[in-house]
């Protein structure tokens, strides 16, 4: 019996998860841009099809976008992580073992489960009725096929969105595999292909093929497991349970360019709480912070100026009263006056459990105690009512140097406020 490991991913997921509430957007050229609008991070099958390219700039469609009708939306990141979980949870009842792979993706073990294709097309249906997203199922032997198999059930229509690789002849999965460009093996990539292309191997069948020995040598031990990966071989296992976080980085572009010290420090705070409240999340306590700041890499030389601060903390902890507390200390330090800063940004790093969290000399249990409950209270209220319902003065109010989003859709499944009306 094969071994049958499942890749479930939603087709363009930004803009899918758009179009699920505004159906007029099915089949019009969609983009969703990232922080401050600035790249196309998302883009419809119309889009692609007008060549735009991943990650290209805003300013440089608008005359393409005024064109062919481009419709540009800001990222709404709370709405994608929602639909997300909603997915995720689906998908979880078709399989004991899962793997959250993306935001957008997931891993299923389904050895043993009888016919495939069929169990794939029930998943696609079941998440397009619950969700309204668009799912395709691809399946092979290894994680590194069924990633293969869900590229060929995107790219061809006549699997309709499911395409188990093991049901098919080898000969028809050669077939397939040397149509596919290696830029698309999972961990090879635009790097790669062009040194592999060197050696003559252009296309996934030929990866296949090729002598895993040498590519060792030239590339890593990865590529040859890759290698054995395509030969049916498993080399990479599901992580049922994603692993913590060695290091939490907050950062984001400032909407407008900062030059006073308590925009910084309002945002410097606002980073703190969120990577904060990740850490807690996987029960993890932090030793050092690290704060940094900079400039446009566009401005003038003279204009420049970038600078971080490391601290180690005497106690690993995960207050966010007094993580903030570090990284404005941190930030003292490194601001200079004059300048006009467009980003700023903290990571925690250095993580511990509880069971291995090293003890000041004085021990100050109670406090410990206090800052634990503090801070769970402060969670669970966050978590109830919106993120930023409880939160440090430090962060301010106005925080007029937030990113732009001008066009951002509401929080339908996240706000009261937003929920879709009907009328009848």
């Amino acid at each position: 019996m094969h071994r049958s490991i499942a890749l479930i991913d939603v087709n363009n997921f930004y803009v899918s998860c758009e179009r699920v509430f505004n159906p007029k957007l099915e089949g019009v050229p969609v983009v969703v841009l990232s922080n401050n609008d600035g790249c196309a991070v998302a883009r419809s099958n119309e889009v692609k099809a007008l060549g735009v390219k991943m990650g290209q700039p805003w300013f440089e469609l608008k005359d393409l976008a005024k064109k062919h009708g481009i419709i540009a939306y800001s990222s709404n990141y709370t709405l994608y992580a929602d639909m997300s979980n909603r997915v995720m949870s689906i998908l979880s009842e078709y399989s004991p073992n899962q793997e959250v792979y993306s935001i957008d993706e997931c891993f299923l073990e389904l050895t043993g489960f009888g016919d495939l294709s069929r169990y794939g097309h029930d998943i696609r249906q079941r998440v397009r009725q619950w969700t309204g997203l668009p799912v395709c199922v691809g399946i092979g032997s290894t994680k590194t096929l069924s990633k293969l198999a869900n590229h060929v059930a995107k790219k061809n229509a006549e699997f309709n969105g499911v395409c188990d690789l093991n049901s098919l002849s080898p000969t028809l999965q050669n077939n397939l595999l040397s149509k596919i460009d290696v830029g698309e093996v999972w961990g090879i990539g635009r790097r790669l292909a062009p040194r592999l292309n060197r050696h003559g191997i252009k296309t996934v069948l030929d990866l296949k093929h090729a002598n895993s020995k040498r590519l060792r040598e030239e590339f890593s031990v990865v590529m040859k497991k890759t290698i054995r990966e395509i030969n049916g071989t498993p080399c990479i296992e599901l992580e049922e349970i994603s692993p913590p976080k060695k290091q939490i980085i907050s950062s984001r572009s400032f909407g407008v360019t900062v030059k006073d010290l308590r925009s910084l420090e309002e945002s410097v705070s606002s980073h703190i709480a969120k990577a904060a409240e990740k850490l807690r999340r996987q029960q993890s306590y932090a030793g050092s912070v690290h704060v940094f700041i900079t400039t446009s890499r566009f401005n003038k030389p003279e204009e420049n100026y970038h600078n971080s601060y490391k601290i180690r903390l005497p106690t690993q902890s995960a207050d966010t009263i007094l993580l903030t507390k570090t990284a404005l200390w941190g930030l003292h330090k490194i601001y200079r006056s004059g300048f006009k800063y467009n980003k700023a940004g903290v990571m925690l790093s250095d993580f511990v459990t509880n069971e291995h969290r090293q003890a000041d000399l004085f021990g100050l249990r109670l406090e410990d105690s206090k800052s634990k409950r503090l801070m769970k209270i402060m969670d669970q209220i966050n978590a109830k009512m919106g993120r930023g319902t409880i939160k440090l003065a430090s962060e301010g109010t106005d925080q007029q140097w937030k990113m732009r989003q001008g066009n951002r859709s509401p929080g339908y499944t996240t706000t009261w406020d937003d929920l879709v009306e009907v009328e009848y």
